[in-house]
């Protein structure tokens, strides 16, 4: 299981412990929001904010999974793996959000690809000649996430082949019309089942693949009850911040000049798994790289399969109406960079430092277009 960041009461100085240096930005943002200050300062604030709710979460899941048994627990870490950027993208549906909500999935899954697993990479590779890890489970993961991009493509083809054409990068909302809607529908009832058919096949059938023999992380010792409560207590807590930023994203957009695109494909899709991001680098330094590549690779594909479908579904019941799966000209060759180099880079199952480089390269060359978008 993964390693997470320890609450304040353990060690709040810690390389672990470090998210918990932001519980002050919940509270700054609850009173930036009431005394209706800038909303520059109430994003900014909400965004750090989230980075130690999340990471509770993390703890409070890993946690319990610990007391739940293997199969439970693996379910469990990764159901709410990605909550906190679900939350999140929860909210900006139901404030009619939509091109964001697409972007913030299209950023964390290249986000993950390219910033987290180049920075694990990097810094794990740095003093080693190189790192190995298992290339059967890594390139599982990555096949998974390489079909699920092929599934996400198929939306935007239609529209191109046949609809109105793809979004810009300024959108907020587009109506596709019912074809496009349905399309999209089927194309998650899809997704989700080959999610389904994934946690079967990494928690049942080949469980050793996935769940590498590292020395056991230390542990709070929470007892199951203890571990739901903080887990509640955490998941309010997100979805607090969550409404204060989603709240801010036009208005923030504007006096701080960042579109909302780009607020939606870098900042949103980076603050939801902070505390997750940082986990993957710092046990790639301690040169447990398959733990690395799994929360890389792995969380991409979850958002892929199972994120983007839940918010589909979502959307005709939360908001102004249906989430159409078709993605702007950006995200679209984002997506496709993203899913190639992650299979190019965990085929041969080893690393060095400078493929680090090359991964942090490619993610800032992209944030530089969205950023000019």
């Amino acid at each position: 299981m993964s390693a997470r960041p320890q609450p304040p009461a353990r060690s709040l100085l810690s390389a672990q412990g470090w998210p918990y240096l932001l519980v002050p930005f919940i509270p700054i943002a609850i009173v930036l929001e009431l005394a209706d200050a800038g909303a520059g300062a109430i994003f900014f604030a909400a965004a750090l904010g989230i980075v130690p709710t999340a990471a509770l979460m993390g703890v409070a899941t890993e946690e319990l999974a610990v007391r739940s048994g293997p199969g439970i627990g693996g379910l469990l870490n990764v159901t709410f793996g990605n909550a906190p950027e679900l939350i999140i993208a929860l909210f900006a549906l139901g404030e009619g959000l939509h091109e964001v909500v697409k972007a913030s999935i299209i950023g964390s899954i290249i986000g993950n690809i390219l910033l987290v697993l180049g920075a694990a990479t990097f810094v794990g590779g740095l003093g080693r000649d190189r790192q190995r890890f298992n290339a059967t489970a890594a390139s599982v993961q990555s096949l998974m996430l390489f079909l699920a991009a092929a599934a996400l493509l198929m939306p935007a083809i239609f529209e191109l082949a046949g609809g109105i054409g793809l979004p810009s990068a300024g959108d907020e909302l587009v109506d596709y019309g019912s074809k496009v809607e349905s399309l999209s529908v089927a194309v998650a009832v899809v997704l989700m089942f080959t999610y389904v058919a994934g946690l079967v096949f990494s928690l049942r059938t080949h469980r050793d693949l996935f769940n590498p023999a590292y020395e056991q992380e230390d542990t709070l010792d929470w007892s199951a009850r203890r571990s739901v409560v903080m887990l509640a207590i955490a998941g309010v807590a997100v979805a607090v911040m969550s409404e204060i930023l989603v709240g801010s994203i036009a208005e923030a957009s504007e006096s701080v000049g960042l579109s909302e695109f780009f607020i939606g494909v870098i900042v949103v899709a980076i603050v939801g798994n902070a505390a997750e991001h940082w986990v993957a680098v710092l046990v790639a330094y301690k040169n447990k790289m398959d733990l690395a590549v799994n929360i890389a690779i792995g969380s991409s594909a979850q958002v892929a399969l199972f994120v983007a479908p839940v918010l589909v579904i979502a959307s005709f019941v939360i908001g102004p109406g249906p989430l159409a799966l078709v993605f702007n000209g950006y995200e679209l060759g984002a997506l496709l960079i993203a899913v190639l180099i992650a299979n190019y880079v965990t085929h041969e199952g080893e690393s060095t430092w400078f493929e680090g480089v090359q991964l942090l390269a490619v993610y800032l060359i992209l944030a530089l277009a969205f950023g000019f978008a």
